[in-house]
């Protein structure tokens, strides 16, 4: 049966249709809202007392009973109702319920699009917090593999094709810088989600004595936003912390795209732990590394979310808009999986393994060694050109022979350049090229084991 709409005021004649209700109800998702929604009255009202706008004891009523009711959603005892709408609707109808007329005045001096934004910013704010305990997880599980992984040499790629000798550690640093730099973004979002919306009301402010400074005190915010239009139609603090789950998914999916590549028999650098691996229904021997794809194509659906997001905003008049409660489903979706796939990759990179004998047993092959000597050759005097040309033309022999360049005969190097005597031999293979880097942020066996420690230091491990 059609009704009045909880939001409704006595200007309407009718009740909504049924369908509407349906339409337009949030409840199913932004329940999740309960925690910060109840501290963010109880903040008001205690404020409205300090002001003089409710006495004391009617607000503590109204904090007594907000925080029954939160103890009863927790508790699963809370019934919300979709005919509410959302969950403002839910928490202040049940409190009106138990107090009557005091409970109805808990919504002096705000509206709830000050409310929601408000709300929305104590969630982000604490999910901003989980993320970056999160990534700090991660990042103490690839700072945690530097030690026993330190001799380790793997091929780094450019092109998908064999490039130049590392030291496992380095691998293990560059993700760990990558996620050093979503953490930084995570922070520099964080400061500008910390700003209070609470008391501009509607879209105008309002006429009722109140303090914003007192709620943003309460509500440990840093400053409180300065424009009541803007704060009404404003979304960037939520699209901009939608962007860094992007980004963190992204490098997530790099992440899993190689490992799934390194798990490969074609590969065969890195076992992932079978916990974390799937069988074939039709294929008995098959150990798949699903958990890493899943979380690589789980990405899409991250940058989807962003994507809506940017769209969802685009063009629309200030200032509040109801196309803006379309907007917390797409970030509660980036959360869980962001969270998700963060938690899953610390443990399977706590517990991989490296095939080590695998690995080795194909280090020399793609001339990794071939850089280093180009660059031996500079280090005598012969132009970086010439020399590139030179070690190239060393290469095609030792292709032609199907033979590294270590197997090369001196004669091929004194063709190419009579600089060359047998003392080239002691920089090739891939040992004494890692060895030969010097540049800092190389892969230089004391320039590594420097930066692990600096990262034990920075993430506490020491």
């Amino acid at each position: 049966m059609s009704r009045n709409s909880p939001s409704q005021s006595g200007v309407f004649h009718s009740t909504v249709d049924s369908r509407v209700e349906k339409f337009t109800e949030s409840i199913s998702f932004d329940h999740r809202l309960y925690a910060q929604d109840i501290r963010g009255s109880i903040a008001h009202a205690e404020m409205l007392a300090d002001v003089g706008v409710l006495t004391s004891e009617e607000a503590a009523q109204i904090t007594t009973a907000l925080a029954l009711i939160k103890g009863e959603i927790e508790n699963g005892d809370f019934q919300f109702d979709e005919k509410l709408e959302d969950v403002h609707m839910n928490i202040e109808s049940a409190l009106v319920d138990r107090l009557g007329d005091v409970g109805r005045k808990l919504h002096t001096g705000r509206s709830r699009n000050d409310q929601v934004s408000t709300d929305a910013r104590l969630w982000i704010r604490d999910s901003i917090d989980e993320t970056d305990r999160l990534l700090k997880q991660l990042q103490i599980a690839f700072v945690g593999r530097c030690d026993a992984d330190m001799d380790i040499i793997l091929p780094a790629y450019t092109h998908m094709q064999r490039a130049q000798p590392v030291l496992a550690p380095h691998y293990w640093l560059a993700y760990t810088e990558k996620f050093q730099r979503d953490r930084e973004r995570l922070a520099d979002c964080r400061r500008r989600v910390n700003v209070c919306s609470l008391g501009t009301a509607a879209l105008a402010g309002t006429t009722i004595p109140i303090d914003r400074e007192n709620v943003a005190k309460r509500l440990g915010f840093e400053g409180v936003a300065a424009n009541s239009i803007d704060v009404s139609s404003d979304r960037d603090f939520l699209v901009e912390y939608a962007f860094v789950l992007t980004m963190i998914a992204e490098h997530l999916s790099v992440w899993a795209d190689e490992w799934v590549l390194w798990s490969s028999v074609e590969f065969k650098f890195i076992q992932v732990p079978q916990q974390f691996c799937t069988g074939s229904s039709i294929m008995p021997q098959k150990i798949n590394p699903d958990v890493c794809e899943l979380i690589r194509g789980k990405t899409a659906r991250v940058i989807g979310n962003l994507q809506s997001l940017l769209v969802l905003i685009k063009g629309l008049p200030l200032a509040y808009n109801r196309d803006l409660q379309e907007d917390k489903e797409r970030l509660f979706d980036s959360v869980d999986t962001v969270h998700r796939s963060l938690d899953l990759t610390a443990s399977i990179v706590e517990g991989a393994t490296l095939n080590t004998e695998s690995i080795n047993s194909r280090l020399e092959d793609g001339f990794l060694d071939a850089t280093t000597l180009m660059e031996y050759l500079i280090g005598k005097g012969t132009p970086q050109r010439t020399a590139h040309h030179q070690i190239g033309s060393l290469v095609g022999k030792a292709m032609e022979k199907r033979c590294r360049l270590a197997e090369l005969p001196i004669e091929d190097f004194t063709a190419v350049n009579d600089s060359l005597d047998k003392s080239v031999y002691d920089v090739l293979g891939v040992e004494r090229a890692v060895a030969a880097f010097r540049s800092y942020g190389s892969t230089s066996p004391d320039m590594v084991k420097k930066q692990v420690v600096r990262w034990k230091e920075q993430l506490e491990l020491s």
